[in-house]
């Protein structure tokens, strides 16, 4: 039997890859706090329910805001 370890922590780097969005605008994105993250060491690590969070918010966001 394999066991599969997920991972519980993405970088900076993964979450933008995740998003489709450039590494500067996810970097600005932590920094400004849209999407939270946790300094372990020198590297910023984004639990996958942070990004769930941000999106949902965006998506209310549109959603909100549509015509």
């Amino acid at each position: 039997m394999t066991t599969v370890i997920e991972r519980k922590w993405h970088t900076t780097a993964e979450v933008a890859e995740m998003l489709g969005f450039g590494l500067s605008k996810t970097k600005m994105l932590v920094l400004t706090g849209e999407i939270r993250s946790v300094r372990i060491g020198r590297s910023r690590r984004i639990l996958p329910a942070w990004v769930d969070e941000y999106v949902n918010r965006c998506a209310t966001a549109a959603e909100e805001w549509s015509p």
